[in-house]
């Protein structure tokens, strides 16, 4: 027999899975606090459901719920399409009139019933285990379980089954209608699963916990990299994770665990935003250094080039090439010795000077910019405008963009200062 423990852990990442899917779409289409809307917006639907049958059965609730969070996605996208408001104030206008509307039904018709926004809203997850799905004289397990399975699978098919449609639509709905794709068509289906997620999850993990859960992995996942199907999957294992970390972080520190999870999800996005390779800080500085480093080393390179130009000895003191701000001085010193353990430069008593392979590796960067210059004058930049531009291109020009400036320019013998432009390779 299986524990308690599991049966929450399992829900949990259920509904972290199912949610974290179909977040990045919503993450792409900048329609993140739909999910939000929704499990407001589905209140009048539950208190409906409750005059209709009298009873707080999980069914009638479920279908009250699901048939207005379908009604929530079509209104905004009626008010988005039709009377052109704006996406953002569309699910604004949806969500709060609609739940506006439960208020006041559940006030009006339902006051004497325990049927409120919050026991309604704001599920437990802690009581899945005591929530049976009975068949006859069969216990099949807790409920939400097998509610929250069945999502996720569905989800996970859903995504499969349409992935290069979903894909296109969310990137650019007018090329998907252009190559046949219905994009309208997707847009509601994508809508209407976000809202059966939503309805079966918030009555079992909370609404808090659905609402984060479509925002935060999805978001968190994009930090990461910029390939689709690896956010997909990076969304679905935080949100898998978060569940599983969560439920033992609620059970030390003795508090919610929807609350514990949603909280390791943004803790999860609080460490990914300072330590993903793609776009989170430390990256992003790594990135940045690493492109200084280059341009300074690129910068030695020309500086030792030139003088090999103008003197009979090519070498230059290093003192020379430590010019700026103590950042600056570092910088210079560490290219200094990258380009020495390369090979690309060679040292004698305090002086470089370039070798065989950085008089090669220099003449190209020397080429590439005395080209630019050369370009930019044939497009009409004055003279003294000519050396940022062609000195922040020199430094990102491959073979395949040198040989496209050697076409453009072919008879190019002397740059704009008159000075010669290396002979191609």
């Amino acid at each position: 027999m299986l524990d308690g423990s599991f049966w929450i852990i399992l829900t949990g990442a259920f509904a972290g899975g199912a949610c974290g899917l179909l977040g990045v779409f919503l993450v792409l289409r900048k329609m993140s606090l739909l999910g939000d809307a929704l499990s407001h917006a589905v209140l009048p639907g539950i208190a409906i459901a409750f005059l209709v049958s009298g009873s707080r059965d999980i069914l009638p609730m479920f279908l009250g719920a699901a048939v207005f969070g379908v009604m929530t996605t079509l209104l905004v996208e009626t008010f988005h399409r039709r009377w052109h408001v704006q996406e953002d104030a569309s699910i604004g206008i949806a969500f709060t009139s609609l739940f506006a509307l439960g208020v006041v039904l559940i006030s009006a018709y339902a006051g004497q019933v325990d049927l409120d926004q919050e026991c309604v809203l704001y599920g437990e997850i802690a009581y899945t285990p005591w929530d049976r799905l009975l068949i006859g004289e069969q216990d099949w397990g807790p409920r939400p379980v097998w509610i929250l399975g069945t999502v996720f699978v569905l989800d996970l098919l859903f995504v499969l089954l349409f992935y290069k449609e979903l894909k296109i639509t969310s990137f650019d709905p007018d090329i998907a209608v252009a190559v046949g794709i219905p994009a309208t068509l997707m847009h509601y289906m994508l809508m209407s699963s976000v809202s059966l997620t939503t309805v079966a999850a918030f009555e079992s993990v909370g609404a808090i916990l659905v609402v984060a859960m479509l925002i935060v992995p999805g978001a968190t996942a994009y930090l990461w990299s910029d390939r689709l199907p690896v956010i997909l999957i990076m969304s679905t294992v935080f949100g898998i994770v978060s569940a599983i970390a969560g439920y033992y972080l609620a059970g030390l520190w003795n508090s919610s665990i929807a609350g514990a999870m949603v909280l390791v999800v943004g803790g999860i996005f609080g460490v990914s935003l300072i330590v993903a390779p793609q776009y989170g800080l430390l990256g992003r500085v790594i990135r940045q250094g690493r492109l200084g480093l280059r341009v300074a080393q690129d910068h030695i390179l020309l500086r030792l080039v030139r003088e090999s130009e103008t003197t009979e000895d090519p070498s230059v003191h290093i003192s020379d090439l430590m010019e700026g701000s103590v950042g600056a001085r570092f910088r210079s010193r560490v290219a200094m010795w990258c380009l020495g353990r390369e090979g690309f430069v060679t040292w004698d008593a305090g002086h470089l000077a370039l070798s065989d392979n950085g008089l090669g590796k220099a003449t190209d960067l020397l080429r590439s910019h005395r080209l630019w210059e050369t370009y930019f004058s044939q497009l009409g930049l004055p003279e003294d405008h000519l050396h940022h531009p062609a000195d922040a291109l020199e430094h990102f020009t491959d073979e395949e963009l040198l040989q496209g400036l050697h076409a453009e320019l072919p008879n190019a013998e002397i740059d704009p200062q008159g000075k010669r432009i290396p002979k191609n390779k």
